[in-house]
């Protein structure tokens, strides 16, 4: 078995990204950062970290860092249930989380706020498509994530949140000019599209859904929940909104519903390390009611 001293390392190298700023985080030298890794992975027999820029977990070595944050978790944990009361408070345990990019601009947030302060939480929280966050969860990066893959990844547990909907999008200037007949098949093929990045499919999907077709329309690529939406509203092109964000813009006129009606459901899930942690059982409590109050 490892011992703590090089799994603590391990992850500090992954995290930073160079065996020099993990130095620089444990505080120690960046030949002994060296030294660490070298025994551990002669301990284990394998390679566990690529040393590229940034530094990776290889595949044997994501095992690893799932484990070494999961001790990390529980001796935190242990050791706080020893203190003696008046100890002092406990020191700052850092949670990785990854969600989507519309869960964050919308609940998730209110979700981490739940939580009480006497847990002494610092959050790292990464944004990725939710057809992709579960893939932190396999290396070992994050302990829990927002994601559309109901299957539990191995060693997390799973738990349907509901689904959030997304209505088509457009700024009224832009669906006059576009789409004067509603959403054709000719009017979906050649009016500009929003996007998050390469990876959001959610407007191509519903283009099918309508057409029955495969449509490959002019595309901008906007990475955050403000921008995409306001660039939605400016008219740079029609997107799949979360409803609450659709209804308020066309009910003040900045905007229509290019679909009448039609929709997109998005069921989505949160799936955590199944161990046996105070600190995720808070976490999934405060997520849980956070989602039930927003999500279908």
């Amino acid at each position: 078995m490892p011992d703590s001293t090089q799994l603590r390392t391990f992850v500090a190298v992954v995290r930073e990204g160079s065996f020099e700023a993990a130095a620089r985080s444990l505080h120690v030298t960046p030949s002994a950062v060296s030294q660490r890794i070298k025994a551990l992975e002669q301990s284990v027999g394998q390679v566990l970290v690529r040393r590229t820029k940034p530094c990776q977990a290889t595949d044997a070595g994501r095992p690893l860092l799932r484990l070494a944050g999961q001790v990390a978790l529980l001796e935190r944990e242990a050791l706080e249930a020893a203190r003696p009361s008046g100890a002092g408070g406990p020191a700052p345990t850092r949670v990785t989380i990854v969600a989507n990019g519309d869960s964050l601009g919308t609940w998730f947030v209110g979700a981490l706020a739940r939580l009480p302060a006497e847990l002494s939480l610092l959050f790292d929280v990464r944004r990725d498509d939710e057809e992709h966050t579960a893939e932190l969860l396999r290396d070992g990066t994050a302990m829990a994530a927002v994601t559309a893959q109901r299957e539990a990844v191995r060693g997390c547990r799973v738990q349907r949140l509901g689904a959030m909907r997304y209505v088509a999008l457009a700024a009224t200037g832009f669906a006059a000019r576009h789409f004067p007949d509603g959403p054709t098949e000719a009017a979906l093929a050649a009016a500009p599209m929003m996007a998050f990045d390469r990876k959001d499919r959610l407007q191509h999907r519903f283009a099918r859904t309508v057409t029955r077709r495969r449509l490959d329309p002019p595309t901008h690529y906007v990475p955050s929940f403000d921008g995409f939406n306001e660039a939605v509203r400016s008219g740079l092109g029609w997107g799949m909104v979360p409803e609450r964000t659709a209804r308020a813009d066309v009910a003040a006129g900045r905007c229509v519903d290019l679909g009448a009606g039609r929709h997109l459901d998005r069921p989505l899930y949160w799936q955590h390390w199944r161990i046996g942690s105070a600190t995720l059982d808070a976490l999934t409590e405060a997520v849980r009611a956070a989602a039930g109050a927003e999500l279908r």
